[in-house]
């Protein structure tokens, strides 16, 4: 993970966006999905682009409620999916993720980080899991410190695909992915940054036993008591493999056009949503985004048809990982129908990313999800609210360890109060 002198600065990932993944590279940084993805420059926001929408009527804050789905949220205000490397080494959550979860319970909406759906999926050393009874039992105490505090939760599933390795993985099991293709980068292991391997290539049948798994995992995290699930298919995990035309070589159903391309994210949507209900169900997607040695040659197509494909599906929401493509993004929010989520890019100047929430809003995202300032700030909406300067997040604790790094920030009561 790359780190300035005496701290970094994580956000979203994914995971998770942005887990424990690659080594730096083009993408998201620490947090959300993986250690270590560079922060990209960030466009500089302006007109809506054409397509767009540019709502007539005074945009809403960030402080207004609004309803995804199934849940009526109190703020606008997401905490996008970081993963920290807390589960237990069989990827049963921990209850020190329970308090973590809990202590930002005044975000809108949690969105937990990136959790397999199978053994083969695992993002990392100290990913959780969600496809046996402990997962589900640690998931709980999760949703429950949630609740307790007042705070809604759901929790992104994702399949790691390439992204895997041996050296993490249980039982002998090897990485699996749409085409026989290695990801050109270095994957986080218990043994340090490793070079990806050539994973193997899913058959058809395991492709409908994968679909399946996502729809068990989605039905016991719902038992467990969380509010719903967000399907993974950016930042270069298996999903998103199946996407790009440099990850999917396949000639079959699976692959060969874009109708093909994009069956494995429609089935997993569908089936995930007939498991638990489309208004408990999200989706996040990562257009052109190269993290994982993802190559999409034309994402507008790809994305355009995807959207298309799931415009009539009463899902809760789509979660846009910002392309930087002003025209693209107008796309998807003008081809989408219900609720979007945006993860504006990041700009290392802006942690809590003010402007662009401001102008995402504005141009007609339903609510902004903010990673790497979540870290540092547990309270990060009040902090918001009232314009109070943010914690800066310390090198210690962003990936793996115990409590520090993680859940001992100060909230702005606590400073007031002389602690931190």
């Amino acid at each position: 993970m790359e780190a300035t002198p005496a701290k970094t600065t994580p956000t979203e990932a994914t995971p998770a966006q942005a887990a424990p993944g690659e080594a730096a590279s083009a993408g998201e940084t620490p947090g959300e999905g993986t250690p270590a993805e560079a922060i990209p420059a960030e466009e500089t926001p302006g007109e809506a682009a054409s397509g767009g929408t540019a709502p007539a009527e005074a945009a809403p804050t960030l402080f207004d409620p609004v309803r995804l789905g199934a849940v009526s949220l109190p703020n606008r205000v997401a905490m996008a999916p970081m993963t920290r490397s807390r589960a237990e080494p069989d990827g049963t959550p921990t209850p020190l993720m329970a308090t973590y979860y809990a202590q930002r319970a005044s975000a809108g909406l949690i969105i937990a980080e990136g959790t397999h759906p199978g053994p083969a999926g695992r993002i990392g050393p100290g990913a959780p899991g969600l496809h046996t009874d402990e997962h589900q039992r640690g998931w709980a105490r999760v949703a429950d410190a949630v609740h307790e505090a007042g705070g809604h939760i759901f929790v992104q599933l994702m399949h790691a695909g390439r992204l895997a390795h041996p050296a993490f993985l249980p039982d002998g099991l090897h990485p699996l992915a749409p085409s026989p293709v290695r990801a050109r980068t270095l994957v986080y292991t218990p043994d340090g940054r490793l070079d990806a391997v050539t994973p193997r290539e899913l058959t058809g049948a395991r492709i409908r036993r994968l679909i399946d798994d996502f729809a068990r995992a989605a039905r016991r995290a719902v038992a467990a008591g969380l509010d719903g699930v967000e399907i993974h298919a950016a930042n270069g995990y298996l999903l998103h493999q199946f996407l790009g035309d440099s990850s999917n070589l396949r000639t079959d159903m699976w692959g060969g056009d874009t109708a093909g391309r994009i069956r494995t994210v429609v089935e997993v949507v569908r089936a995930v949503a007939a498991a638990v209900g489309p208004d408990r169900v999200g989706l996040r997607i990562s257009p052109g985004n190269h993290y994982g040695d993802m190559a999409e040659h034309d994402p507008d197509e790809v994305y355009t048809a995807l959207i298309r494909e799931l415009a009539d599906d009463p899902i809760a929401y789509l979660h846009l990982r910002e392309t930087g493509d002003t025209a693209l993004d107008g796309r998807v929010r003008a081809l989408w129908p219900a609720a979007l989520i945006v993860t504006p890019q990041n700009n290392p100047c802006d942690l809590a990313k003010a402007h662009p929430a401001a102008w995402w809003l504005k141009r007609g995202a339903d609510m902004v999800a903010f990673g790497g300032a979540f870290v540092a700030n547990p309270d990060l909406v009040e902090r918001l609210r009232v314009g109070a300067p943010l914690n800066q997040p310390v090198s210690t604790g962003v990936y793996g360890g115990g409590a520090e790094g993680y859940t001992d920030y100060p909230t702005l009561r606590e400073q007031a109060r002389g602690r931190g």
